[in-house]
């Protein structure tokens, strides 16, 4: 693969049980980061892994129906989390952003989307038409607040399967080639999410494939581990979850080199975050 530079940071966080996450996990709460990706393209310039948490959060669930998204999930972001403040460590301002790969409409993968008004958007069909078909009042009810998304979005918007290389794979059927040029590699990851994706990439030092929410735990697709069947009222569906967490264990069986990347695994994610605000640490 052609290789980029990649910083993996977290942009806030929020609070759930352990057990939750994973099927025998322990009755505590636990931390799930918001993990973003801030990648350097030889050629596309500045591109962004989901955007995490921003305390426009707050603001979006003051009122009810999507006070409830707030009452189920506790969110903790500052302005020092925002991704937005992040990039000044790296000498960037958020108008050098180009390209945000957005894996799913949840809050914690898009709360940043209005902080980054050059950005070209990219999506699954199947997430946008989620996103476009459900009424603004219940979409709490899937994890999505519209408040969060640009007005200009649509115009902003190219839809995966349109616009990159479809090329077949041997686990997934079909993969995409996000600029022809074999930097990305946009897979089909539905499930907890409508039209969820996941990318693969390479770094001068290692391959990753970062899989947004195709499970929250890394012995889920080590060992097949599903969580607590009372998850499945959050997910969009669970068939599908199940299906794309047996193509995830598949990926890990033959490619045991390449390093998967859960957004919310705190297992897999403290070792790769740092504070050194480093490119060439990946």
């Amino acid at each position: 693969m052609k290789e980029i530079k990649l910083y993996l940071g977290y942009a806030g966080y929020c609070e759930a049980n352990e057990n939750h996450s994973i099927r025998g996990g322990a009755n505590k709460s636990i931390k799930f980061h918001a993990l973003f990706g801030l990648i350097q393209h030889p050629e596309q310039g500045w591109i962004l892994y989901d955007t995490g948490y921003t305390k426009r959060f707050y603001e979006c669930t003051k009122h009810y129906p999507n006070k409830i998204y707030a009452q189920m999930t506790k969110v903790f972001v500052t302005e020092a989390d925002e991704i937005k403040n992040q990039l000044k460590h790296f000498g960037l301002q958020p108008a050098d952003i180009k390209h945000i790969i957005i894996t799913h409409f949840h809050a914690d993968h898009v709360a940043g989307l209005k902080d980054f008004n050059e950005a070209t958007f990219y999506c699954s069909r199947a997430a946008f038409k989620q996103y476009t078909e459900i009424g603004a009042f219940w979409a709490f009810s899937k994890a999505i607040l519209k408040d969060l998304i640009p007005e200009d979005f649509e115009k902003r918007l190219k839809i995966i399967e349109n616009y990159g290389k479809r090329l077949n794979d041997e686990i997934f059927d079909q993969k995409y080639d996000l600029f022809a040029d074999d930097s990305f590699m946009i897979y089909d990851l539905p499930g907890h999410a409508a039209g969820q994706i996941g990318v693969e990439l390479k770094t001068e030092k290692q391959q990753y494939f970062l899989i947004a929410d195709a499970c929250w735990n890394k012995k889920s697709y080590e060992e097949m581990l599903l969580p607590p069947s009372i998850v499945r009222l959050f997910f969009d569906s669970w068939q599908d979850f199940k299906d794309s967490l047996q193509k995830v264990n598949l990926f890990h069986k033959r490619y045991p080199a390449i390093t998967i990347v859960p957004t919310h695994c705190s297992a897999t994610t403290s070792a790769l975050v740092s504070t050194n605000y480093d490119l060439n640490a990946l």
